[in-house]
Parts: C-alpha cells; structure tokens; sequence
C-alpha cells in the first residue's frame, strides 16, 4: 500500500515520471515498485513536500491510473451475454451468437478479479449483463463482492423482470445500488421497443426497489425519436412522487443496433422541452467523474439527469473499466480493444503479471472516444455483449 501511495504521489508531482512509469508498467515488478517508491519518497522529502502531499492525498494505484491522470475507481462486470429481453437499441431481433458456457467468467474467476481491482483502488463495481439476475449465482456473487474490503459500492443494472422476487435477497447480501431499465410509461410500446412481454413486473421491481430503501432508484430511459421522445415530460413527471433518478441516455451506436443520426435526441432538446413545462428547472450540483447530467423540479421527490454520451462527452473525466462476460477487458466502452484477463487467469499467471496486464491496457487508453459518426463506422460488440 505504501508503494502505491509513493507511486501516486510520484505520478501526480511529476507528469514526466509518471509517463515513463506507465511505459515500464509491463516489465515492472514487485522490486521494481519498491524502488520507484523509494526513489519517490526521497524525492518528496528533498523538496520539502513529502509530509503534506502523504497526509493530504489519497493512495491510488499507478496500475489503474492513465497517461491522461484518470484514476479508474469503477468496474463493470458483465455476469451474462443472456438477456430475456431484446431491446432494439442493444441487440438484432434474432439475438446475438453467444459464447460458450466455458469461455464465460466463472464466479471465482469474478471475485478474484474483482479482489485484484479492489486491492488496486477500485471501490465502486457494478454488475451488468445482458441481464444479470438470470444469473443463478449473482445473489452469492454479490455476498462474495461484499466481503471485499475497501469496496464502497456494490450495484446492478437490470431489465427489472426479476427484480421483486430477488431484490429482498440481494439487498440482504450487501447490494446497494440499483438501475432498473425502462423506455416507455405505456405497456404496448414496451412490448413493441424490448420484443417482449413485462412491463408491470418492471414497474413493481421499481415500486419494490423504493419500498425496501434504495435512494434514489435510478432508471436509466434510451431515448430514441420516433419511439418515446414524446414521453420525456411523463418520465420527468414518474419523478414527483418516487424518489427516482430518472436518466435520459443518448442513443449510442454498437453492433445489430442499427443506429442512425436521425434517431438520437441530444440532451439539450430534452431539456428544452423539459424547461417550457417547468422553467423553474434547477441544476444540482455532481461529482467530477460522473456521466449525469442532472437536475430537478423543486419539489419533487426525484431527479432527472442525461447521459449525454454522443453529444457532449464525458471522456476527460472517465473512471471506468468494464469486464466482459468472457473475461475481456475493455478500458472504453466504444473502444473495440480488447485484452482477455480470462485466458491469462486460466494459464496460471500471478497476480503480479495480472496487475502488469491492467495496467498496460490501462496505459494504452486514449484520451476520448472517436465521435459518434466514427463510432458508428467501427466495429464493436453489441451492447449486450460488452456489459453497459
């Protein structure tokens, strides 16, 4: 831990060292690490720095830590490529090709990662999926996730089908954070955008999550002209008695989607719309690494906020990684570079070679993502096979 202090301290002091450091990341060792530790530390207590920067800055690990000084402190694992839904913005109507059950992350193979992670920094991990709660074991996950120590945030995103009969469950193993996905306030156009039946099992999985304290529930709504743009005021409105985060994303573009320009709504034509029936809107107050964009009607016991991905991106404060359901790291969701930790866990590599592997890719991410109209053009998973 001291090292990786010292390593911090090294990095954030002197851009010039921590750009080397991150270009030796895939030879270091655990000596090597030492070393630079040490070789920081005297330098900090030469320039007379060293007591305040060590008392006054929180150790982060130079492994999750970019060449752009983005501290990466949020994992996303997808659990599944399975969904029971086939929303039109995520996958083809025919599904997708799955992987096979044993290239998929088993869940030791999940929580050994996660552990690493968590050692390195990360404090918040969010489950994704395809759909996470079909999952048999994702209640034993989550307890196993809960035992980590140093992890501050454990949450889910889900379709909400199977959130009233596990939500009690998950909650009771350590789950803290929800995101229940939902396109439409109207049952037939439900079934029309997910290809499915289930609209009142995701409107009791929200009631439910409310009645057993989560706060807020946040639901995340695609918003996609010509299918829902029209209910933005009504999801605003869903806001004024439940204590939701109702988040307006952009339509983004991935593999089977087909996405077009013409479909995506961009955040400040929702938030003209939403102004003329509430002017008296206010903007609160958000974190640095958020991808939110919130606000709320006085009042109300809920928030909105957009997700505005396409087009007012978010990149220069990004601090996500995301794992692949088959094991693959991605350091940017519209990037399609890909390194599988799966095939190295599998092989026996130490948990020194793990952490060498992040932190190579890690380095290797870049400073933004190409644009929506270049994003459009690359190939890349579909959404369900990366995880959200």
């Amino acid at each position: 831990m001291a090292a990786a202090a010292a390593l911090w301290v090294w990095g954030r002091l002197r851009p010039g060292a921590r750009g080397a450091a991150s270009r030796g990341r895939a030879c270091s060792s655990s000596g090597a690490r030492a070393r630079a530790a040490s070789a920081a530390a005297q330098e900090l207590q030469s320039s007379g720095r060293e007591r305040f920067v060590l008392e006054h800055a929180a150790p982060f690990s130079a492994f999750l830590m970019d060449s752009f000084g983005r501290q990466h402190n949020y994992l996303r694992i997808s659990l599944t490529e399975k969904c029971n839904l086939r929303c039109q913005y995520c996958m083809p109507e025919e599904g997708v090709q799955l992987t096979p059950k044993s290239e998929l992350l088993t869940a030791q193979e999940i929580i050994t990662l996660a552990r690493l992670f968590v050692k390195e920094g990360v404090d918040k991990i969010r489950l994704t999926g395809g759909e996470p709660l079909i999952r048999p074991d994702v209640v034993d996950i989550v307890g196993e996730l809960y035992k980590l120590e140093g992890l501050k945030t454990i949450a889910v995103t889900t379709n909400g089908i199977n959130l009233t009969r596990l939500l009690p469950r998950l909650k009771e193993a350590g789950l803290n954070a929800i995101n229940i996905s939902l396109d439409t306030l109207v049952p037939a156009k439900f079934e029309f955008i997910v290809r499915r039946k289930g609209f009142h099992k995701v409107m009791e999985g929200i009631h439910k999550a409310t009645e057993l304290g989560y706060h807020p529930v946040k639901v995340n709504c695609v918003v996609m002209r010509g299918f829902n743009e029209d209910e933005v005021l009504d999801f605003v409105d869903f806001t004024k008695d439940l204590p939701l985060d109702v988040r307006f994303i952009e339509y983004m573009p991935f593999d089977g989607n087909k996405w077009n320009f013409k479909k995506m709504v961009s955040y400040k034509e929702m938030l003209d719309t939403i102004k003329q029936r509430w002017p008296e809107l206010e903007k609160l107050p958000c974190e640095t690494s958020s991808t939110a964009k919130s606000y709320k009607v006085p009042h109300f016991q809920g928030q909105i906020s957009f997700i505005t991905s396409m087009s007012e991106h978010f990149c220069g404060s990004c601090n996500r990684l995301r794992i692949t359901a088959d094991g693959n790291l991605k350091v940017c969701l519209f990037g399609n570079s890909e390194v599988s930790l799966r095939d190295h866990l599998r092989s026996g590599a130490s948990e020194e070679e793990l952490i060498q592997i992040i932190g190579a890719a890690v380095g290797r991410k870049k400073k933004q993502h190409a644009g929506m109209f270049n994003i459009s053009r690359m190939k890349n998973r579909p959404m369900v096979l990366i995880g959200g």
